[in-house]
């Protein structure tokens, strides 16, 4: 658990397109706002979740209640970005594999704090790839350069700026 290679992080963060987030916020303050913003201006579609928002829009996206709510045509979901507590990733990881695995669900990310070992094993026994207590925005900062270019020190040496 928590031990991931930058090389695993790196490959699914390269191949990943289009990211269901559970738990995004449409407040331009919470952090999932944030990660949902930085993530779309690198190019992944993301496609928000919160049924508090359903039927409003999100980076031109329309939020939607639930995973199993995400309409045919929005196509192929490789990641599902979980913004919600530990006791309700069962739920959402159970839902996404019902939902996605037919349209290309690979991944399952729990963002920082966010530790589910059951469903982590759930995901894994669905075939699915599974990070718990990291941000896809941080690591994406780490693992492609841009952290370096603010002064961090990530353990990455490049030649690149």
């Amino acid at each position: 658990m928590n031990n991931y290679t930058d090389k695993f992080l790196r490959e699914l963060l390269s191949t990943t397109k289009t990211i269901a987030m559970v738990g995004v916020s449409v407040n331009e303050m919470r952090p999932s706002y944030f990660v949902a913003r930085y993530l779309n201006l690198k190019g992944y579609r993301i496609v928000p979740i919160n049924p508090g928002q359903a039927g409003k829009t999100l980076f031109g996206q329309m939020i939607y209640p639930s995973i199993s709510e995400i309409p045919e045509e929005v196509g192929p979901i490789d990641m599902v970005d979980i913004f919600r507590r530990a006791e309700h990733v069962d739920q959402i990881v159970d839902e996404a594999i019902t939902a996605l695995s037919a349209r290309g669900l690979r991944y399952i990310w729990m963002q920082i704090g966010v530790i589910n070992e059951d469903a982590e094993a759930t995901a894994v026994a669905a075939g699915l790839d599974v990070v718990m207590n990291r941000c896809p925005k941080i690591e994406h900062q780490r693992l492609f350069g841009e952290l370096r270019k603010a002064g961090f020190n990530t353990g990455i040496i490049s030649s690149r700026l």
